[in-house]
């Protein structure tokens, strides 16, 4: 098992995700993702399933 992951939102970098001791923490790849800098998930698929919420949540206020 690897101990750190990319994560992909719509084919570009996220951020990335770090395994120890409290989870994986979450290190962002872009200003888009600053909001998740330093957050701890239980996996990195959810890690990815936040980044996705986090992105999908920015696009729908925008629209309004």
């Amino acid at each position: 098992m690897s101990d750190s992951y990319i994560i992909e939102v719509s084919s570009k970098p996220a951020g990335i995700v770090v395994r120890d001791k409290g989870g994986y923490r979450f290190f962002a790849a872009s200003q888009d993702f600053t909001a998740l800098e330093g957050r701890y998930f239980s996996s990195a698929r959810e890690a990815e399933r936040a980044a996705v919420r986090f992105k999908l949540g920015r696009a729908g206020s925008k629209a309004a």
